[in-house]
């Protein structure tokens, strides 16, 4: 490493946020990035580790203590290079992943890891100012041509990949712009739309074709569509919501939706996208009840409170997690520990140990949320039943797996618990599923619900696949 006593001699320093009352007011990022410098000096503190667990937190296998050499030593374009190499879309995860690697840092036993994720985005935010990230366009067409069904991270990224060795790639999506849960799950205020636009046009410019607005399944048909390509993927996504509460009394008043019927409505208002048929939702002066801990939730935190919510109260069925994970215990491994996100942190009240028991209200809208608390076993605990007021909640549990009544019926692609497919070969990495010679599966359609850089990875071993069944060897990396 360029500093072999960077960790000893810098202390960890990472991005900041603007504050709350100023970030309330608006839908834009707000995180303030590092100076080029401070960059510089951060990457300094990454360790001669003779073991890099960060490899192996990171589920697309960053080489993260290359490029924080190189970037110590000033050699930023050569950064971008290698962080490319393992990664097509650095600035997606330099925003919106939580950062295992980070977890997997040998400085984390002392709860100072290197700021990976923080180093990783200035690198191609970088690579961006300076005009260093241009379309890879193939020298020579394959001849071959491949239809991808769906345009999140997954499919996205398997359609760079194969479309830079030269394989025609047509991409299909059913809303009316590519990057699925990119676009139009993830909020503005952590990740703006402009930075999937710039992707998807050089990806354009790189052979990708894209087909919005195309139901595969309705408007067109998944049959049609491996019958006139030499290889079909399937990158969908897991979008079928659980829904816990179908038989808890209460469940028909109006007011109660999932998360994902509310967050894309307000990503197409700050795009000026049409809205989409179905009920206006709004938070805008009402008591707002999420229901669920993870990053769905938080992302319906953030959206209430900048819609004007009353108030927003998260409830969360597990007990609070300890501040502090025992390193012996969980080191370099994800750890459970006492998360407080930044829509948390903007003025949600957040509820551990409570499970819903039902709804009520009059007129047949939503006026209270019954609930109990329960204990380290989820069993409830007499006596503390109680109720809170609600005007809108929004279910952010989880997804059950993808939606069967379209492509996965249509191919006859059986399904098991939580997305994944019967018949796919993980361990062989091969991605196809073995009762259709051309069809392959990747992303959260294949694995069940997960992260970006999971989906991202996904698709590059995937394209990897495809590209081998096609031309019999590849020079894509996995």
């Amino acid at each position: 490493m360029g500093k072999i006593t960077g960790f000893m001699e810098f202390d960890r320093k990472d991005r900041h946020y603007k504050p709350v009352e100023e970030r309330l007011k608006h839908w834009k990022e707000f995180v303030v990035p590092l100076a080029p410098g401070e960059v510089k000096t951060q990457a300094s503190r990454c360790m001669d580790c003779g073991i890099p667990y960060c490899h192996n937190g990171c589920p697309v296998n960053n080489q993260i203590p290359d490029w924080n050499d190189l970037v110590y030593r000033g050699h930023w374009k050569q950064a971008l290079d290698n962080l490319h190499s393992t990664n097509n879309f650095p600035e997606m995860t330099g925003r919106v992943c939580p950062a295992p690697c980070e977890a997997s840092c040998t400085l984390n036993i002392d709860d100072k890891p290197v700021t990976i994720k923080t180093i990783e985005c200035a690198i191609v935010d970088k690579g961006f100012e300076e005009g260093w990230v241009v379309p890879q366009v193939p020298a020579h067409k394959t001849g071959k041509k491949i239809a991808i069904v769906g345009s999140g991270p997954a499919g996205l990224a398997a359609a760079q990949q194969l479309a830079r060795v030269g394989h025609d790639v047509h991409v299909y999506e059913k809303n009316a712009h590519p990057g699925g849960l990119l676009r139009y799950g993830i909020p503005d205020f952590k990740m703006e739309k402009g930075i999937v636009e710039r992707r998807v046009k050089q990806m354009e410019a790189e052979g990708v074709t894209f087909h919005c607005n195309v139901h595969v399944g309705k408007d067109v048909t998944a049959l049609e569509l491996e019958k006139t390509h030499d290889a079909l993927l399937l990158a969908g996504g897991s979008e079928t919501p659980f829904d816990f509460f179908a038989k808890t009394p209460g469940r028909d008043l109006k007011g109660l939706h999932f998360a994902m019927d509310f967050l894309p409505q307000q990503n197409r208002r700050v795009s000026s996208e049409p809205a989409k048929g179905g009920e206006e939702i709004s938070a805008k002066g009402k008591n707002v009840i999420v229901i669920g801990g993870g990053d769905t939730g938080s992302d319906c935190i953030g959206t209430s409170l900048r819609q004007g919510a009353k108030s927003v109260t998260q409830l969360e069925i597990m007990p609070m997690p300890p501040e502090r994970e025992n390193k012996a215990m969980s080191w370099p491994h994800w750890p459970l520990k006492l998360r407080v996100s930044s829509s948390q942190a903007e003025g949600a009240k957040v509820e551990y140990s409570i499970s819903t028991t039902g709804f009520a209200g009059a007129d047949g809208k939503v006026e209270k949320l019954l609930y109990t608390r329960v204990d380290g076993s989820l069993k409830p605990v007499p006596g503390s039943e109680g109720e809170l007021p609600a005007d809108l909640v929004l279910f952010a549990m989880g997804f059950s797996g993808p939606v069967e009544t379209d492509v996965v019926k249509e191919l006859e692609v059986p399904v098991v618990a939580r997305g994944r497919f019967k018949g796919v070969d993980a361990t062989e990495r091969d991605y196809r599923i073995k009762s259709r010679e051309k069809v392959f599966a990747a992303g959260d359609i294949r694995r069940g619900q997960s992260l970006v850089v999971w989906a991202i990875r996904e698709g590059r071993q995937a394209a990897h696949a495809i590209d081998k069944f096609l031309m019999g060897r590849t020079d894509l990396p996995r």
